[in-house]
């Protein structure tokens, strides 16, 4: 995945489980995307996905994995083991869990449970606009999303310890982002006042 990027926060999803008819297969499903909703990116800003974020957007190969680890796969979109779809809410997931692999059938028994009921997603962006906050906070929204590599179960909330290695790259790529637009802002500020 060069140059993806993993959503800020990861979000409530209530995943729900069920069984598939005349099956041993079980079903993990929920939303891994809510749109218009905020994403707290820390003190300096948060994030939003914008509905329609996903038209036009390569969805032709994505994986569903478990905590963004690619050796824990449950499902490939490929495979007709995961399905999408976007509606007004959001990006819908629904993937269908091998019941011979026990990774994936001890993810089912923990969402079941309701241990585990966080998403998260890695993606490439495309158009982002950045608003300035009353606060001094920023707002990042994610306009375009311009392919969608994965989906996440995850089950860590975010800046959690065990996670945060996997995540502080593209955090500290958002990071960086917000702090070049303010620097900009500034030296736009200064050169209107030298006139």
């Amino acid at each position: 995945m060069p140059n993806s990027k993993f959503l800020g926060l990861y979000r409530q999803a209530d995943f729900r489980t069920r069984a598939v008819e005349d099956s041993e297969d079980m079903i993990i499903e929920g939303y891994f995307v809510v749109f218009d909703q905020p994403y707290i990116m820390g003190d300096w800003g948060e994030e939003y996905v914008a509905q329609g974020a996903f038209d036009g957007c390569d969805m032709t190969d994505v994986r569903a994995l478990i905590d963004h680890r690619p050796e824990l796969v449950l499902g490939r979109s490929t495979a007709d083991t995961l399905t999408l779809s976007i509606d007004d809410t959001g990006l819908f997931g629904s993937i269908r869990v091998n019941s011979r692999d026990t990774d994936a059938v001890n993810l089912h028994a923990r969402v079941q449970r309701g241990d585990v009921n966080q998403a998260s997603f890695g993606f490439d962006e495309g158009e982002v606009t950045y608003t300035d906050l009353a606060d001094g906070r920023v707002r990042r929204t994610i306009n375009q999303v311009s392919k969608l590599y994965e989906v996440s179960v995850c089950t860590f909330p975010a800046y959690e310890q065990t996670y945060v290695s996997a995540r502080s790259a593209a955090a500290e790529d958002v990071k960086k982002a917000v702090e070049t637009r303010r620097r900009e802002k500034l030296k736009r500020r200064f050169r209107h006042h030298e006139r």
